[in-house]
């Protein structure tokens, strides 16, 4: 599914800003952290890089079988949250791509632990305000 975005909404997503991603832990219990990212508005897929040992990472690989997430960047009283199916991969083509996307965006490379694992949201839900 292919999510569309108000030009401003795409504008505010390419900025190297840091979001909120919440997972869900096994209890049910929300999850936040600060994250870096990136949004692929062609495939509507939000791309997180951390460590497969990561809580947030630990928490989508185990939330069942439609674990979900929610990245929320904001600006003031601007924010748009973007929601969906969440999956763990570390697939090396994957992978590469998601450092791709984040040394454009942020204009250095991620950490590059051992363990290195990108989260994929594969947006259907998008919320904002003031954009």
């Amino acid at each position: 599914m292919t999510v569309e975005l108000p030009p401003a909404t795409r504008l505010f997503l390419t900025r190297p800003d840091t979001a909120t991603l919440t997972t869900l832990r096994p209890d049910g219990t929300p999850h936040v952290t600060p994250v870096r990212f990136t949004f692929d508005a062609v495939n509507s897929l939000v791309r997180v890089t951390t460590r497969a040992g990561a809580r947030k990472a630990r928490n989508v690989a185990t939330g069942g079988p439609t674990p979900r997430a929610a990245l929320c960047q904001a600006d003031g009283f601007r924010w748009v949250t973007l929601e969906g199916r969440a999956g763990v991969t570390d697939d090396p083509a994957r992978l590469a791509e998601a450092v791709r996307r984040y040394t454009v965006r942020y204009r250095t490379a991620p950490p590059a632990p051992p363990d290195l694992v990108v989260v994929e949201i594969a947006v259907d839900r998008v919320l904002s305000l003031n954009l």
